[in-house]
């Protein structure tokens, strides 16, 4: 489980996130909505250990996780995919995978195993340079490496940002795939239409707050999501 409480953070000498709470039970997929500037990804690099916080608890399976570095997280089981796909363009698709493995836990080869049965086209190119693949690949490619390292919780920053829709459909029913598996996960994800199709409970973020939550049939065609978007 992951629990953030009263969170506050900042983006550069911008205060971007203020006081913030969000729960992620086990199992769970749950997604933080709001318009580009709302602080979803700025919260998203304080659970990841990228930011520190300036207030707050952040806490993984009752662990305070807030004060600790990006690779200790990872350690602890979160794994986060941020936004840009990051890969390492020199390497092939699966040095890039079995690279991911020695950052986390588990046997490597029962885990390339699971990240080619969810994207069969990473296993069909598994001899091929990172940097020469496609958008698409490329972001199959960092959910993959960031499953490698066995999460507890998966962090998924904006997944379908700069992909064609049929691209956009693989990767969530991947996401799908892997919330039926009881994956937990955190998704943040600017097509709300998108998230509300996958996740069990949403949080809608407006100018660094949360404003509305609930369940997917209940957000989805609330004001606050219209407000939060549009307003």
């Amino acid at each position: 489980m992951l629990s953030i409480s009263q969170l506050k953070a900042s983006y550069g000498a911008i205060t971007a996130v203020r006081g913030i709470d969000i729960e992620v039970p086990r199992g769970t997929l749950v997604a933080l909505l709001g318009a580009n500037g709302a602080g979803k990804s700025t919260t998203l690099r304080a659970v990841a250990g990228i930011h520190r916080p300036i207030t707050g608890s952040i806490r993984l399976d009752g662990a305070e996780i807030s004060r600790l570095k990006l690779h200790q997280v990872v350690r602890r089981g979160l794994a986060f995919v941020p936004e840009g796909r990051m890969v390492v363009a020199p390497l092939s698709v699966e040095e890039n995978l079995t690279l991911s493995s020695y950052a986390g836990r588990g046997d490597q080869a029962a885990l390339l195993a699971r990240v080619y049965a969810l994207f069969p086209r990473l296993a069909e190119r598994r001899k091929q340079t990172a940097g020469l693949m496609s958008g698409g690949e490329q972001q199959m490619l960092a959910i993959g490496r960031a499953l490698m390292t066995a999460p507890a919780m998966l962090v998924l920053d904006e997944p379908s940002m700069g992909l064609a829709p049929a691209i956009v459909d693989v990767v969530f029913d991947a996401i799908a795939a892997l919330h039926r598996q009881g994956q937990s996960i955190l998704l943040v994800e600017q097509n709300a239409a998108i998230a509300l199709g996958v996740c069990d409970f949403a949080y809608v973020m407006k100018r660094g707050e949360i404003v509305a939550s609930g369940k997917p049939e209940t957000l989805r065609d609330s004001a606050e999501i219209a407000e939060a978007y549009l307003g």
